[in-house]
């Protein structure tokens, strides 16, 4: 896929900010699915390149990391 086709693709996308994001700055993050895959941006600029995951790794990461704050 064209990197204009992967922006057009992600602009179509629902994306929602992290719980842990401010509007004070700091480490802002935005996650949207679709299909089979999930998608990560910084949310303070969104025209940055993102990080897209297959949805078992992501489940992976979410698990690990609730883990790590109990």
């Amino acid at each position: 896929m064209r990197n204009g086709n992967i922006q057009q693709a992600e602009s179509q996308l629902a994306w929602i900010k992290s719980s842990y994001s401010s509007e004070e700055g700091g480490e802002c993050v935005e996650v949207a699915a679709h299909s089979a895959t999930v998608h990560v941006r910084d949310s303070k600029d969104s025209s940055l390149a993102g990080l897209s995951v297959e949805m078992d790794a992501w489940v992976a990461f979410v698990s690990f990391a609730a883990e790590q704050t109990r």
